[in-house]
């Protein structure tokens, strides 16, 4: 995939109507020199641009090719104040021409199939004078034909400039059928002028007054549907536009001052109450709150804000008082960017879309030959002339190059939509379309499948020792120190309500671990071979079970005297196991690649479930990897968008996780808000759904041409079926707005929640929660038979999932979906053989 930088320029088209028009103004526009890509959306009219070309020469080509073009500017976002210019206009007007319509076309129906089939009354003075009669008609079908004279004015144009479109259908339908009727209606003074009154009441039927308005009118309903239906796909855009408030209160010398949100600049101390949205990104200097993201990251439960947390423009402050430090402003704001993400997607174009744009190409003139090819056999074989016109009419105005050109925009624009609703941005089509064909996922072990920082997860007082007594001797040792793994063992203390107490002479020992003095005693904490002492054997065989399980025991010694170990660990995200087992579901094999000791990534690999790991590989090696596995199979690769850079650049797709507020991330192809492997999981789910959208809309509008051209065409006429211009002007304007409203499903899409850790306390001790990750601790396994034996009891267990089973770690990894009490595990345990010392 290419992942070079856009550099585009954004322009407005004006005129368009059909894929027809699009594919004609990217063909002009790709014709200037200095351009390299051109993409057209009809469904936004807009147009982007890359290259060096004058932006006065690709206007020039727009309009020479028959089109209005104005330039948006250089990678422009959108602010929030211009949301109204995707405000819905077109259907408000289309609705007004269509009210006038149907004014003028009930009272021409009435006065041409009323009176001939139903036997309707009329005035004498028409009912007797057929002549008097068809005049009404025409009176009738005039003003209709000026109200839309739009189809007639870009038809025609469309056809000077040699790029004829659906409008050119539809102006040409409705002519040949006025022309027609005028000429009928001049044969019907001649019969009267001959005295054959019978033989002018006879050419009442070939009149087609009220098929050239009912062709124009019901093109109108189908154009006004169609226009409400796109109004609705960029809903989601709209909104987010919204989100922003116009003004913000401001810090200046000491008073505060309500200012348009447009003054405020980076630095600028702003003030936010409870109950209003957040103005600009910036940083909390003073005061806490709960504020609501979900507008940005799809996440519904406020985050709790304090001194030094950041903060979004769009977000509600819920509760508290917040004064903030502005840090990015106007177009640099999350925002900002995720709206341009937003509308970049949808003006891409993806690669499945390049066959309907090459159909659509070709495809006005094709159906103007098949018409005029129609007419000409009919004729041929003896009809009438006004038969054989029918034909012809109704092969122009049932072909319909619209839906074509609408398939893959539409649901693009709409997939997009609900994945910014929910935290999920694609880039570009070509991103969205590229997520859901990926068959290898790469995994990055940090930050990815872990959760990127320490914690303690283990402690093993020695003999004689409490568990209080060693975390007040390990919280003291290690207050001053800076190593992750001494935070993670401080935090943890400070949890329990352990504060540490003073010490001196405190030594940061490098890779030795660190000591100090306290009341007099010293204080030494370190790995195994830096403190010095050996370990009681039992001890020494649990240190080697957690090194083998991925974690880093810490020992530590009071006076000499070993106070016990604790382990700690970059521990398993709560959704890791279960979004892997999703991956797999979805046909997608797992890799997860890490610089980590091969015995580390391992245990995590297992517990975590992936299929293949990928050990002791530097950040720069991480890219070579990933163009390895490319050469089986599509790959994405999942990583956090900064360490993983050249890995995710390498990787037909990228995907950085946990983007938070940074979701500008070059290397990214889709840029997932939260820390959750999950939504990596619902990022394909999405865009292979929406992929599924766009094969049942490019099916189902090559179908529809496929089967009414031929029928228009008077195919079945043997049969005895035919089909009148008007019935195939009703199916013309309804195959869009089904395109359109079959894309719109997109918006049901339920995305995976993240399954939460067990949560162990006073009221559910014993019991592990729902969707939770267990580690059970099982002694006598002695070889992989015991493994298989074990694996097979514990599977049997309602809502229980087996990830691994280790006899050489004497552990079993498993997830739970459902209740399960530890006492269950345990019995289950012993049927098997085997005896449960410990849950964790």
């Amino acid at each position: 995939m290419d992942k070079k930088g856009t550099g585009m320029t954004e322009f407005r088209v004006t005129g368009m109507s059909c894929a027809a028009c699009s594919a004609r103004v990217e063909k002009a526009v790709r014709g200037v020199s200095g351009v390299t890509e051109c993409a057209v959306s009809l469904l936004t009219n807009s147009m982007r641009v890359s290259g060096d070309a004058p932006p006065e020469d690709i206007i020039a080509a727009v309009t020479k090719a028959g089109y209005g073009a104005s330039c948006s500017g250089s990678d422009a976002v959108q602010e929030p104040a211009d949301a109204g210019a995707l405000t819905d206009t077109e259907t408000p007007r289309l609705l007004k021409r269509l009210v006038i319509s149907l004014v003028f076309l009930l009272l021409l129906m009435y006065c041409a199939m009323g009176h001939t089939m139903w036997h309707a009354p009329l005035p004498g003075f028409l009912a007797e004078n057929p002549a008097a009669l068809g005049l009404t008609q025409l009176l009738l079908t005039v003003p209709v034909m000026v109200i839309n004279q739009r189809f007639f004015i870009s038809g025609f144009r469309a056809v000077m400039h040699r790029a004829p479109n659906m409008d050119t259908l539809v102006a040409l339908g409705s002519s040949a059928s006025f022309l027609w009727s005028i000429y009928v209606l001049y044969a019907m003074t001649g019969a009267l002028m001959d005295g054959n009154l019978p033989h002018a009441h006879h050419l009442l039927h070939d009149l087609y007054f009220e098929s050239a308005a009912m062709i124009l009118t019901l093109i109108t309903v189908g154009k006004m549907l169609e226009a409400r239906s796109k109004g609705k796909t960029t809903d989601v855009l709209k909104s987010l536009m919204r989100l922003t408030p116009k003004t913000a209160v401001i810090m200046e010398n000491g008073t505060e001052r309500t200012v348009p949100v447009g003054q405020v600049v980076p630095g600028t101390v702003f003030l936010v109450r409870p109950g209003e949205q957040i103005p600009v990104d910036g940083i909390v200097r003073a005061g806490s709150g709960a504020v609501d993201e979900s507008a940005l990251t799809g996440e519904s439960i406020p985050s709790d804000k304090t001194a030094g947390s950041s903060v979004s423009a769009g977000t509600l402050n819920q509760s508290g008082f917040l004064r903030c430090e502005a840090t990015r402003t106007g177009a640099d704001t999350t925002l900002s960017q995720i709206i341009k993400m937003v509308g970049d997607a949808a003006a891409t174009k993806a690669p499945i879309a390049k066959t309907a744009d090459k159909v659509s190409g070709i495809f006005v003139p094709a159906v103007i030959a098949a018409a005029v090819v129609t007419t000409a056999v009919w004729l041929l074989i003896g009809r009438e002339f006004g038969y054989a016109l029918a034909r012809g009419v109704s092969v122009l105005v049932i072909s319909c190059p619209c839906a074509l050109g609408l398939a893959t925009p539409v649901a693009i624009m709409v997939g997009s939509g609900v994945g910014a609703r929910n935290g999920i941005l694609y880039k570009t089509a070509a991103a969205l379309e590229g997520t859901g064909r990926i068959r290898i996922a790469a995994l990055d072990k940090t930050g990815t499948v872990t959760q990127g920082r320490p914690e303690v997860t283990d402690i093993l007082p020695a003999d004689g020792v409490t568990e209080r007594e060693l975390l007040s001797d390990a919280a003291a040792v290690e207050q001053h120190s800076t190593h992750p793994l001494a935070r993670a063992v401080s935090a943890y203390a400070a949890e329990q309500g352990i504060s540490a107490a003073a010490v001196s002479d405190f030594q940061e020992l490098t890779g030795s671990g660190v000591q100090a003095r306290c009341g007099g005693a010293a204080l030494r904490a370190g790995n195994q071979s830096s403190i010095g002492i050996s370990l009681p054997e039992q001890l020494a065989a649990q240190a080697e079970t957690l090194a083998g399980q991925g974690k880093t025991p810490l020992f530590f010694l009071r006076d000499g005297q070993l106070r016990g170990m604790i382990a700690v660990a970059d521990v398993i995200r709560p959704d890791s196991a279960a979004a892997i087992a999703k991956l797999h579901a979805f046909g997608i094999r797992t890799v997860m690649i890490t610089g980590d000791r091969t015995e580390t990534a391992g245990a995590i690999g297992r517990a975590a479930g992936v299929d293949q790991v990928i050990a002791e590989v530097l950040p720069t090696e991480k890219a070579d990897a990933v163009r390895r596995l490319s050469e089986q199979g599509k790959v994405c690769m999942i990583g956090d968008g900064i360490n993983d850079a050249p890995a995710l650049t390498a990787a037909e797709i990228g995907m950085a996780i946990g983007a938070g507020t940074d979701v500008a991330l070059d290397a990214a192809d889709v840029v997932l808000m939260q820390s959750s492997l999950t939504d990596a999981v619902n990022a394909i789910a999405l865009s292979r759904k929406t992929l599924r959208n766009i094969h049942e809309n490019l099916f189902w509008a090559f179908i529809y041409n496929v089967i009414g051209i031929p029928l228009a065409a008077g195919a079945l006429v043997p049969f005895g079926l035919t089909l009148n211009p008007m019935f195939g002007a009703a199916a013309m304007s309804l195959s869009s707005f089904c395109v359109v409203t079959n894309a719109l499903r997109l918006n049901f899409f339920q995305p995976e929640k993240a399954g939460n850790a067990a949560e162990i306390n006073e009221n559910t001790k014993g019991t592990v929660d729902q969707m939770a990750n267990v580690t059970l601790e099982i002694k006598g396994m002695m070889c992989p038979h015991c493994e298989a034996h074990v694996k097979k009891a514990l599977e049997a267990m309602e809502g229980v999932t087996v990830v691994s089973v280790s006899h050489e770690a004497n552990t079993a990894e498993v997830q739970t979906a459902a209740a399960v009490g530890e006492d269950a595990f345990r019995q289950v345990i012993a049927d098997a053989g085997y005896e449960l010392t410990g849950i964790r």
